[in-house]
């Protein structure tokens, strides 16, 4: 049976930093992937958009991941000639009622020490964007795109010239502990067209929304410590033509999600999303990932609060991703959650449950924090 130092699951955005490190930290680590090829699923499915940390309670990780995940991406980027738009971000108060809330978002913004940002007047937005109706926004300037294909593409070949090995179509069907409390590891049976069982010293959950479900395989491991999965889909509408806009541009935050906001592509090409669809299911296998033409008549509605110059017709169904969120529906706003020893008892088994946005540019800062937490052990 091959033993090894380390295994990874889940080969989106956050499992392949976090591979990466663990390789580069000398480590012998293999990458298991169910699918057959690396971040299909949550991490194709997004706004590839790199946040500055403005949203998140003060102190909380996704704050303090996200802000030192920016400076990280923008950094790897650069130096790894993966491509970037630094476009800036406009949050719009469409009307006087919103002003409160806008200033409640710069003053979150401000705790969290967001650099870059600060308020505007409707006249300097509008001078900004002229198609933009607004009473006030605020200009963050960090907030940008990433090519999120190509900054996996790049820590995949970090990760196996660092001597990682990545396993596609290869699923974790059982993890059995070691020893009392797992104090010599875990014996993994991986499924596929061949199987195989290894040994690892440490197993490192980064499955996403799947995190719960792959976390039930691992035996010894109480209920407690195993959140349960909620699916929140989000459908992003394409916009035919010209975008007529340079920034980001986002409305206030709604419950579950940041409110139908426009983003670019990375060659400039507007998109309109995501709305917040809490699925009523129990698994990811349920998931449904059309898009009903019909929320369409909602996205015009939210989008002509800030541009009332959307045309009738423009708007075309895209595509959807399905958040990994571990609270209900109509709660705050959940952390992201790094469940390890300290919580369970179960040495070298780290769980990481709702990882969802802000996770694509937190995933380096998210990959530091926990070699962080294995060498505090």
């Amino acid at each position: 049976m091959e033993q090894v130092d380390c295994v990874v699951i889940g080969a989106g955005v956050v499992g392949l930093a976090v591979a990466r490190e663990m390789a580069l930290q000398g480590r012998e680590t293999i990458l298991l992937e169910r699918e057959d090829a690396f971040g299909t699923i949550s991490s194709a499915r997004n706004s590839e958009v790199i946040h500055a940390g403005i949203y998140y309670p003060k102190d909380s990780l996704k704050a303090k991941l996200c802000i030192e995940g920016n400076r990280l991406l923008y950094e790897y980027c650069r130096s790894h000639q993966v491509a970037t738009q630094p476009y800036g971000k406009l949050i719009v108060a469409a009307d006087e009622t919103q002003l409160d809330d806008l200033q409640a978002i710069l003053y979150k913004a401000q705790n969290n020490q967001v650099p870059a940002i600060k308020m505007i007047s409707g006249a300097q937005a509008k001078s900004l964007e002229p198609q933009l109706q607004c009473v006030a926004a605020l200009l963050s300037a960090t907030t940008g795109i990433v090519d999120s294909h190509g900054y996996m593409l790049s820590l995949l070949g970090g990760f196996e010239d660092a001597g990682g090995m990545i396993a596609y179509q290869s699923p974790l069907l059982r993890a059995k502990p070691l020893g009392v409390n797992a104090q010599d590891g875990f014996e993994l049976e991986i499924g596929g067209a061949d199987g195989m069982n290894i040994k690892t010293q440490l197993l490192i959950n980064c499955a996403g929304m799947s995190a719960p479900a792959i976390a039930q395989k691992i035996e010894g491991l109480e209920q407690s410590h195993i959140p349960k999965a909620y699916f929140a889909k989000g459908n992003y509408f394409s916009l035919s033509g010209k975008s007529p806009f340079s920034h980001l541009i986002y409305p206030i935050p709604e419950s579950g999600g940041l409110g139908v906001h426009l983003t670019l592509d990375m060659a400039g090409q507007a998109k309109f999303g995501p709305d917040v669809e809490w699925l009523d299911i129990d698994h990811e296998a349920q998931i449904d990932y059309r898009v009903d033409p019909k929320r369409g008549e909602g996205f015009y509605e939210a989008v002509r609060r800030y541009w009332p110059g959307l045309r009738d017709g423009t708007l075309q169904p895209d595509y959807s991703g399905v958040r990994a969120k571990i609270v209900a529906p109509n709660m705050p706003a959940g952390d992201f959650v790094f469940n390890g020893p300290e919580q369970h008892q179960l040495q070298g088994l780290f769980n990481l449950y709702g990882f969802e946005s802000p996770g694509l540019t937190s995933s380096i800062a998210i990959a530091q924090y926990l070699e962080r937490l294995i060498k505090a052990r």
